[in-house]
C-alpha cells in the first residue's frame, strides 16, 4: 500500500476534524524530525497512523486489544482504569503492523507511545509525541510556550507537554497514568545528564 492509499484508508476511519489534526501532526513531525535529526519518513509514517483507531467504538478497541499481543502493563485492562482514550495508541501500533504491514519497530513504538510516553524515549518517540501536542490545530493554555521550546529543545518541550497533561488531569481530579510520570522523570534525568556533560 503506497502513502496515498494509506492516508485514504486512515482518513476513512475518523471525522474530518481529526483527519486535519493528523495532517497537522504529519507536517509537524517532519519539521521536528528535520530539526532534531530523526528520520522524516519514519516520522511521517508514524504520524499518519498514530490515531487510526481513535474513533473505533471503545468496545471494539477493547476486544481487539484483548485479542492482540500487547506490551506488559499496557493491555486494555491495564489502561481502562485510567482513561479509555489511552487505548487507541497501542491498538494503532498493532493494526499498523497486522493490517498495514508496518514492520519497522521504531515507527511502531512511536505510534504505541505517542499518548503516554515511556521511559528512555527514542528520538522518533519524542518527535511524534511532541508533534501530537503542538500541531497547528492545537489550542490549549501553554501551547505557545511549548511551541517556542520546541524550536530549540526537544526534551524541554516534551516535559512541558507532559506537565500540561498532568496539571490538567490533576485539576480534573483524574488519575495519572504512571508511565507518563515515569516518562517525564526520565526526560528530566536525560536533561540533567546532558547539562552535566557540558
Amino acid at each position: 500500500m503506497d502513502r496515498e492509499q494509506l492516508m485514504d484508508e486512515v482518513r476513512r476511519q475518523m471525522p474530518e476534524r481529526r483527519w486535519q489534526h493528523t495532517v497537522g501532526v504529519m507536517r509537524t513531525s517532519i519539521a521536528l524530525a528535520e530539526r532534531f535529526g530523526a528520520d522524516p519518513g519514519k516520522a511521517e509514517l508514524a504520524a499518519i497512523l498514530h490515531d487510526l483507531a481513535k474513533y473505533w467504538p471503545v468496545e471494539e478497541q477493547v476486544r481487539a486489544m484483548r485479542e492482540a499481543p500487547m506490551p506488559p502493563g499496557f493491555g486494555a485492562d491495564d489502561l481502562l482504569p485510567y482513561d479509555a482514550a489511552l487505548l487507541h495508541a497501542p491498538l494503532a501500533a498493532h493494526v499498523a503492523e497486522s493490517r498495514y504491514g508496518v514492520k519497522d519497530p521504531e515507527v511502531l513504538d512511536a505510534i504505541r507511545w505517542h499518548t503516554t510516553g515511556r521511559e528512555r524515549m527514542t528520538l522518533l518517540d519524542k518527535v511524534v509525541c511532541l508533534a501530537d501536542y503542538i500541531e497547528p490545530g492545537r489550542d490549549f493554555p501553554g501551547v505557545e510556550r511549548i511551541r517556542r521550546l520546541a524550536e530549540t529543545d526537544l526534551n524541554a518541550a516534551l516535559v512541558a507537554g507532559f506537565d500540561s497533561t498532568i496539571a490538567y488531569l490533576m485539576e480534573k481530579g483524574k488519575k495519572l497514568f504512571p508511565l507518563t510520570v515515569l516518562a517525564r522523570n526520565s526526560l528530566l534525568d536525560e536533561m540533567a545528564t546532558a547539562a552535566g556533560e557540558q
